[in-house]
């Protein structure tokens, strides 16, 4: 008697908890003035990512975009590990995991990317740039190697974030920016187990 076997692939996707949690949030004033510097134009780096954390059911888009100051003195600083980002519905997510206590954080509106430190302009074409930034934080180890890897520029190509880019490292203070297609309202979340921030923008 003749059998045909037909072989099964199972492929499992295993995804980070999805508990989120939030923050007293404050307006912050406007944006400090930007520098003039310039550097050679960066080659966007495109690294594959994992996905998110997955967003509770019901989850609407975010409605405001004032900016975002979250003062949190810490012990020990934590050390980003990486940043993460994907599309959901009305609207794009992006993940800073850490490795440590959530630090304290903003979140602002800025006219172009700097570089923390040299001041250098960050080569980056968008129609709005968010600056996210941790502090107390390191991305380095204590020899100075790098702990988020890749970069400087993530391309992101959401439907409004664009690139995910390492801005600083630099005494202690850890910076990000999003560049988007167009300013929207966001909101910023904490989530636990592991630690990591959360931005969610509108599309």
């Amino acid at each position: 008697m003749n059998r045909t076997l037909v072989p099964l692939v199972l492929v499992s996707l295993l995804l980070p908890a999805a508990g989120c949690g939030s923050v007293t949030q404050t307006a912050t004033s406007s944006p400090s003035p930007s520098g003039t510097v310039t550097t050679a134009p960066a080659d966007p780096v495109a690294t594959p990512t994992p996905t998110p954390s997955a967003v509770p059911a019901g989850l609407l888009p975010p409605t405001s975009t004032k900016e975002i100051e979250v003062d949190r003195p810490i012990d020990t600083q934590p050390t980003v590990t990486g940043a993460r980002f994907a599309e959901h519905q009305g609207f794009d997510r992006v993940v800073i995991d850490l490795s440590g206590e959530v630090p304290g954080y903003t979140a602002r509106w800025v006219p172009e990317l700097l570089q923390d430190g040299s001041g250098d302009r960050v080569n980056v074409k968008g129609g709005a740039y968010l600056r996210l930034t941790l502090t107390p934080a390191v991305a380095h180890t204590e020899a100075g190697t790098p702990t988020w890897k890749g970069g400087p520029i993530f391309q992101a190509k959401l439907g409004n974030v664009q690139n995910v880019v390492k801005i600083g490292d630099f005494e202690g203070v850890v910076s990000v920016g999003v560049v988007l297609d167009r300013k929207a309202p966001f909101r910023v979340l904490e989530q636990k187990s592991p630690n990591r921030l959360v931005v969610d923008i509108a599309h």
